[in-house]
């Protein structure tokens, strides 16, 4: 279990913790930046696309978001294509998925064992779950 110290360091050591998240549902989008934000612990980037949310991740320098965000479901670039393409050009980044659908860590992992998921948030979106997963994300 993560400590509030230790994400307390991480924050004030060196600076808001840089999420992206990645949703064609804007309304998500929207609720998911306002209730991050108003932790003061967190700066949010969204995009509704998953090849917006490529071009902003290779325009940026390795590591600058700490943590990505993505639906599963979207269309052109769902969110498994989302993930390998970033983890191509930056292997230590730390993804997670959205989706509405119940699913269970071992078992997705057994069929498709090339994807490293750190976790999995289910729609609807509990709040405090989310933060609690992206804060134990950032300590490991």
């Amino acid at each position: 279990m993560t400590s509030e110290i230790e994400i307390n360091s991480y924050l004030k050591n060196n600076r808001l913790a840089r999420i992206m998240v990645v949703d064609d549902e804007k309304d998500i989008l929207r609720i998911i930046k306002r209730d991050l934000e108003i932790t003061n612990e967190f700066q949010v980037e969204t995009f509704s696309t998953g090849n917006e949310a490529l071009t902003s991740f290779k325009s940026h320098e390795p590591g600058y978001y700490d943590i990505i965000i993505t639906d599963i479901r979207m269309p052109r670039m769902n969110g498994f294509e989302l993930y390998r393409n970033i983890k191509e050009t930056s292997p230590n980044t730390k993804i997670a998925f959205i989706t509405a659908f119940e699913i269970n860590k071992d078992e997705f992992t057994k069929v498709l064992p090339s994807i490293d998921v750190k976790d999995f948030i289910i729609k609807p979106i509990d709040m405090n779950d989310l933060i609690f997963k992206i804060k134990s994300m950032l300590s490991m």
